[in-house]
């Protein structure tokens, strides 16, 4: 991945807005930008902007079809971020304890 390109990510990632807008993507793989609007107070013309740009650092997919489009999450550039910082051997024990945190939280 270019030094641009992971530019682009972490940019559109500092939004929270937009993590939340991916995570609605992920949830319903397919949605239309209305399904996406639905889940925000703001226009449409905003959310559009916000999934613009996450479309342009690669991390959602739009496929046009008719009049509406159908969005899908592409998880290809947060695997190549992951990839660059986390070797087979730290990456095994953080996601052990990514779920063992997970659990303590669930559990208070």
């Amino acid at each position: 991945m270019k030094p641009e390109s992971m530019d682009k990510v972490f940019q559109a990632l500092a939004s929270a807005a937009r993590r939340e807008m991916l995570d609605i993507v992920r949830d319903q793989p397919g949605c239309s930008v209305a399904d996406v609007c639905r889940h925000f107070d703001v226009s449409r013309i905003a959310v559009m902007k916000h999934l613009n740009i996450l479309e342009t650092a690669g991390l959602l997919i739009s496929e046009k079809k008719g009049r509406h489009r159908c969005l899908y999450f592409n998880t290809v550039p947060i695997q190549m971020i992951h990839e660059r910082w986390t070797s087979e051997f730290s990456s095994l024990w953080a996601g052990k304890l990514t779920a063992f945190k997970y659990r303590l939280e669930g559990a208070s």
